[in-house]
């Protein structure tokens, strides 16, 4: 709990603009105090916790590290309380990318961030992997539950908001598609540091992310809280990691039922 809310604290200061004295001055406090409480040396005392939320804009309970939105982060939350799946229930091409590198030949851990209604971690959890998912989407996580349920595998699938979400524990495989545009540029060093610190020696990461072209036409899709990455920017972020495969695509979409297309940059690299 003391890690997690100084986590929680310095990431919700900084993304408020504040720096430590900025935020202690605000509060009537000095700043070393601040200090110790993003290093969790100390807590803020109970009586502080109502104004630093104020302050910076957060509910209690988020700050305390408990999932709690008022409005939905995604445009696909009530896409996902129909019925259907909306994406469907076969896999993406990238998990078979995953089953060539790391095949499952042993108890391994992977984790699904931003798995959806659950269509790759069902896939890899049927596949022998240990499986975690995490979407910040509700009507997702309980798609992803009923979908493991029908296949007949387990699937730890956890409501987190990518931005508030950091790994404690250690994975063989980071697996992510389509999901990476809700990370704010301002954090991503930050997450991807957490990322690789959390992957054990020989594991690998699987992601993608859309990149902004200028030939390419915006997306119909109005996501408020999406964030553009550029070419190349993904593959940064591995520099001390083997890179066994890297590309950048252009692909056809009608999702929104209006074809449009989108541009990506897949990445597969290994720790050593």
């Amino acid at each position: 709990m003391k890690e997690k809310l100084a986590r929680n604290i310095a990431i919700y200061r900084k993304e408020r603009g504040f720096t430590q004295e900025e935020l202690a001055t605000r509060l009537g406090i000095s700043f070393q105090a601040v200090s110790k409480w993003e290093n969790a040396v100390t807590m803020p005392d109970l009586s502080l916790l109502p104004e630093l939320c104020r302050t910076l804009e957060v509910s209690i309970d988020k700050l305390l590290g408990y999932v709690s939105q008022d409005k939905p982060i995604t445009i696909y939350e009530e896409e996902y309380k129909t019925e259907n799946y909306y994406w469907g229930t076969e896999p993406n091409s990238g998990v078979y990318e995953v089953l060539k590198a790391m095949p499952p030949s042993g108890r391994l851990k992977l984790l699904d961030i931003g798995c959806g209604e659950g269509r790759d971690a069902v896939f890899f959890a049927r596949n022998g992997y240990e499986v975690t998912g995490i979407d910040v989407s509700d009507a997702g996580i309980e798609k992803t539950k009923r979908l493991a349920e029908r296949a007949g595998v387990q699937v730890n699938a956890v409501k987190a908001d990518i931005l508030d979400f950091r790994l404690d524990t250690p994975y063989d495989i980071i697996y992510s598609s389509g999901v990476l545009h809700y990370i704010k540029p301002e954090f991503r060093q930050e997450i991807f540091a957490n990322y690789k610190q959390f992957t054990n020696p020989g594991g690998i990461h699987v992601l993608n992310v859309f990149v902004h072209k200028p030939f390419i036409a915006p997306p119909p899709e109005k996501e408020p809280h999406a964030y553009k990455w550029h070419s190349g920017e993904l593959l940064s972020h591995y520099r001390d990691w083997l890179i066994t495969d890297s590309a950048e695509i252009v692909f056809d979409c009608s999702s929104s039922g209006i074809p449009h297309q989108h541009a990506m940059s897949t990445v597969m690299a290994r720790k050593m």
